[in-house]
């Protein structure tokens, strides 16, 4: 026939896929084979997040036909998109990593870290009035996201504003800032004009948030992170001792036993161990790991006392006082802000003030002279005999004893325990030896069987000035020096008066 044309073999015109080893179909060029793979792949990634992999190991095997059918690309993708799924494999989960000072916890979503978050708040913002943002951090180099909580209230007002007013500039927007940020001052404003209630509220801690891919494992699920982010726990604090402070009323203060004091501080030997100011004890108190402060506005009347006022006596030592007014209570009405960490205050500022009627002051006259101190009168020594009861042995001897011994070998040097007037030096029949000094506090010192004495009477010693030698003499068992301190003209147990 004239029309016909003997077949000669061409180009590839028709290609079989292959995909993981299985046929999906037949297409016409290559093109359309992994045009199809493309289809297949976002098919099984178009409702998921997180990153997905599959295995796609694709063969395209092209052939040249004089007749033959393809398939359509739909098909094809459709096939690929049931090999694919059939090869899934495992990855790793997209994260939110929340960080609290040494403490994280991660989540599987933003929205669950926003949960987590305003779950944080919300204890203290019983009527939601904030909420919280994620901002990136400025410090930060690389993104880190962190918190910003704001008024709903005022970010609503500044969108309205942003929305109807029109832009300002130069002395117009000058007036219009100084006449936005001024306030009625206290006496102005009556207990009414106050807004009461939650002033302002943030996270005390700083909160960084990083997107991570994590697996399934170290994922947190929300109401568990709830929970370590916001329950309280045991946590150490130091506590430094105030005046009148004892043991019990630190442990009741932090609801804890006296033993749990003793049992965290290795100093407090037991319950009775003493005290003193500005100690400083290790206790326990409940803080979540994610803390919270705010201002709170508040109206409240209460009876209340005036501050003590003072008269000083510079006749009197700082040991002396009487008090020339008894106090009373008045009766006030008060707006403060007082600002709280968690559930405990940490401020209270009286924004005004309305007295009822006055409190009554305590008024206290008090002595400005330092008493003298008392000190040991030898260095070293053996404490051979304390004050009060006593079996002696020795004739002469009083049974109660009214000062105390310290054993030392004759000749040791005795020093004035204050200063003071020599009022006795010499022999003093039992005592032996000794010394009498009057101080400025109408205290008297007495030291007995002493081998020297280097002072004489009317003469004014200082504090540690040397005036005598220990020795043997009076009615003695053995080389000694006795010391005696007098108060109102009776002996009392030195040992409660030295430095």
């Amino acid at each position: 026939m004239p029309s016909f044309v003997k077949f000669q073999k061409g180009p590839n015109n028709i290609f079989t896929v292959i995909l993981n080893d299985v046929n999906v179909g037949t297409v016409e060029s290559r093109d359309d084979a992994y045009k199809a793979l493309r289809m297949a792949r976002k098919a099984i990634s178009d409702n998921v997040e997180e990153l997905t992999l599959a295995t796609a190991n694709i063969s395209v095997n092209g052939d040249n036909v004089l007749w033959g059918q393809v398939d359509s690309l739909s098909n094809v993708a459709a096939r690929m998109t049931d090999v694919l799924s059939s090869s899934k494999k495992s990855t790793l989960n997209r994260a939110y990593s929340l960080k609290i000072n040494e403490f994280s916890v991660n989540l599987s979503s933003i929205d669950e870290v926003m949960t987590l978050l305003n779950t944080a708040i919300a204890k203290y913002d019983t009527e939601s009035q904030y909420s919280v943002n994620l901002v990136l951090d400025p410090t930060r180099e690389v993104n880190v996201l962190t918190t910003q909580v704001l008024s709903k209230e005022a970010v609503k007002r500044e969108e309205e504003i942003a929305q109807t007013s029109m832009p300002e500039s130069g002395f117009s927007s000058m007036i219009s800032d100084v006449v936005n940020v001024a306030t009625p001052l206290a006496y102005d404003k009556d207990f009414s004009d106050y807004k009461l209630g939650l002033q302002n509220i943030d996270f005390k801690d700083k909160v960084e948030i990083v997107e991570s891919y994590l697996p399934q494992e170290e994922l947190t699920d929300l109401s568990t992170a709830i929970d370590l982010v916001t329950k309280d726990k045991e946590a150490n604090q130091i506590y430094e001792v105030k005046s009148n402070d004892t043991l019990g009323k630190i442990a009741a203060e932090f609801d804890l036993t006296v033993a749990d004091l003793v049992a965290m501080n290795e100093f407090l030997e037991n319950e009775n161990t003493l005290i003193r100011p500005e100690d400083e004890i290790i206790v326990t108190v409940p803080k979540p790991e994610l803390s919270v402060v705010y201002t709170i506005e508040q109206y409240y009347e209460e009876d209340y006392e005036a501050p003590v006022q003072y008269v000083d006596n510079n006749n009197w030592y700082t040991t002396q006082s009487k008090v020339l007014q008894e106090p009373s209570a008045g009766h006030r009405k008060v707006v403060a802000l007082v600002s709280y960490t968690d559930n405990g205050e940490t401020g209270r500022e009286i924004e005004k003030e309305e007295v009822t009627y006055q409190a009554v002051p305590k008024i206290v006259e008090r002595g400005t002279i330092v008493p003298p101190t008392y000190i040991k009168p030898i260095s070293g020594g053996r404490l051979s005999s304390k004050f009060g009861p006593r079996n002696t042995g020795i004739k002469g001897a009083s049974r109660y004893h009214k000062g105390v011994d310290w054993a030392t070998p004759i000749g040791t040097a005795v020093v004035a325990s204050s200063s003071g007037v020599v009022t006795r030096a010499g022999w003093g029949s039992g005592y032996g030896y000794c010394v009498y000094i009057r101080h400025p506090d109408g205290r008297e010192t007495r030291y007995g069987h002493l081998s020297k004495v280097l002072v004489s009477v009317g003469k004014s010693v200082s504090q540690g000035q040397k005036i005598a030698l220990s020795g043997n003499t009076g009615v003695s068992s053995g080389p000694h020096l006795h010391f005696e301190i007098l108060v109102n003209g009776s002996q009392v147990n030195p040992m409660n008066y030295l430095n």
